[in-house]
């Protein structure tokens, strides 16, 4: 029996590699910034760059001699490597590092070679480009959320008392505005803005060296004092910009497991108002609109909802990929095998999806149609029964609250078979003969029910935590 292989077999073509992603299956984040910031060469600029900055704090500390960071810094250009052959190389080793290292070494000349890479090990270099990949991507989604927040705060003030009927368990319940609807969709925003902000002022370097213990970092210093690792985690943090841990974090992945938590939150908070906007969308409901929709191949008098649809999509697969990035915090031992690993592609794709999910409401949201006569048309179509809430109340003062609910469901039942007003119902009813003119129908009024919901948008949009 012959020995298993990595080639094709010679009577099958092997289909060749694309070039690069082209997000032709993931037209959510197809063209959005957030898709270059994690793409391939963005995670190759980020290990040079990690490498880099390692000689370069170990110079700051006089460790190694400063023509040698700058060897480094000079030969740690990504375009001079090729993603593919590391690609294909790391499979010896399980991770692209090792081969990176070696070309990175063979480019700075000899007299520096030793200093590349010098006392780290391959995650270190790994995690560190993670965090830089991440702190990029989700830079450039906090920028896409805020645009989305502006846009919604606009809505919430311009439509505070704007009446629409609130739907509980898919039906007409009481009056509502759709002020409060924007408002509540920015709260969602806000909050994904509050902990994406949090995570990324949190994104920590990773520095531990084979076992976390730092110790070669004070082998090679001079007077291998044992604070050595330590001081040159607080110079590397500085150097790459990122966070300086506690601890090194190899097998402590809360970071990994924040980031992802924050960015499926992002996905659910965007996937509400996708959810709301679909809805209200449909053609015999007709109250909000897409500014461009899309087409359809079958049937063009169609304009789709388009960026809801897609930001629902990634709102759905965000908290599978958390889920993968939260498993990873059952790791065993100084270093854990596979772990890590299972991590580079469920992040990028979830750094990706949510950029793409906040580019796409931002665009969704600034150009959301609203109309407000097609609310009050439909606010209408239970011939005030949506008001019933009101009208037990008023009625209950009258008669009793037992004695109003079972009018009022009497007259409902009435009104819903024969199609009358619920105003006119009440009114054949003989134990309500001597109501007076005009207050029944003053209280069928949607418009006239809104509760506290234009303070309520007020109060939302006073807090002076939020931007809008």
């Amino acid at each position: 029996m012959s020995e298993p292989n990595d080639t094709a077999p010679a009577d099958r073509e092997p289909i060749g590699p694309d070039p690069l992603d082209t997000g032709l299956l993931a037209p959510g984040r197809a063209g959005a910034a957030v898709e270059a910031a994690t793409g391939d060469a963005a995670f190759l600029a980020a290990m040079v760059a990690a490498e880099a900055a390692l000689t370069a704090a170990q110079a700051d500390l006089g460790l190694v001699p400063p023509a040698a960071a700058r060897a480094v810094a000079e030969a740690a250009e990504a375009t001079r490597f090729d993603p593919r052959d590391l690609a294909l190389r790391a499979r010896a080793d399980g991770h692209p590092v090792i081969a990176l290292v070696a070309d990175l070494t063979a480019a700075v000349g000899q007299e520096s070679a030793p200093y590349v890479h010098r006392g780290a090990t391959s995650q270190d270099v790994m995690d560190t480009a993670a965090m830089l990949v991440a702190a990029r991507a989700v830079d450039l989604t906090l920028d896409d959320l805020a645009r989305t927040e502006r846009a919604l705060a606009d809505l919430a003030a311009r439509h505070r008392a704007t009446p629409m009927a609130g739907r509980t368990l898919t039906q007409h319940a009481v009056p509502t505005a759709f002020g409060l609807k924007a408002a509540g969709w920015r709260e969602l925003v806000v909050a994904a803005v509050d902990r994406l902000t949090g995570v990324r002022a949190a994104l920590p370097v990773q520095l531990g060296g084979a076992a976390g213990t730092l110790a070669a970092f004070a082998e090679y210093a001079p007077d291998r004092a044992p604070d050595t690792g330590p001081r040159l985690l607080a110079a590397y943090a500085r150097r790459t910009g990122l966070a300086e841990p506690r601890l090194p974090w190899h097998v402590l992945r809360t970071p990994i497991a924040d980031l992802g938590s924050a960015l499926a939150f992002t996905g659910g908070a965007l996937g509400k108002i996708a959810a709301d906007v679909l809805v209200l969308s449909r053609t015999e409901i007709g109250e909000v609109a897409e500014a461009t929709g899309g087409g359809s191949s079958a049937m063009p008098h169609k304009a789709n909802p388009v960026r809801a649809a897609l930001v629902a999509a990634a709102a759905r697969q965000l908290p599978a990929l958390a889920s993968v990035l939260l498993a990873g915090m059952v790791c065993e031992d100084e270093r854990h095998a596979g772990v890590w690993h299972a991590e580079w592609q469920t992040l990028r794709e979830a750094l990706r999806l949510a950029g793409g999910a906040a580019r796409d409401a931002a665009v969704m949201v600034g150009g959301l149609r609203v109309d407000a006569d097609r609310m009050a048309a439909n606010l209408a179509l239970t011939g005030g029964r949506i008001t019933s809430e009101r009208i037990a109340a008023a009625l209950s003062a009258r008669v009793g609250r037992a004695r109003a609910k079972e009018l009022l469901t009497r007259a409902s039942r009435r009104a819903a078979q024969e199609g009358l007003p619920l105003a006119e119902a009440l009114r054949e009813l003989p134990e309500l003969a001597d109501l007076e003119e005009g207050w029944l129908a003053d209280l069928t009024d949607p418009a006239a029910y809104l509760g506290a919901a234009p303070l309520l948008v007020d109060r939302a949009l006073a807090d002076p935590r939020r931007s809008g």
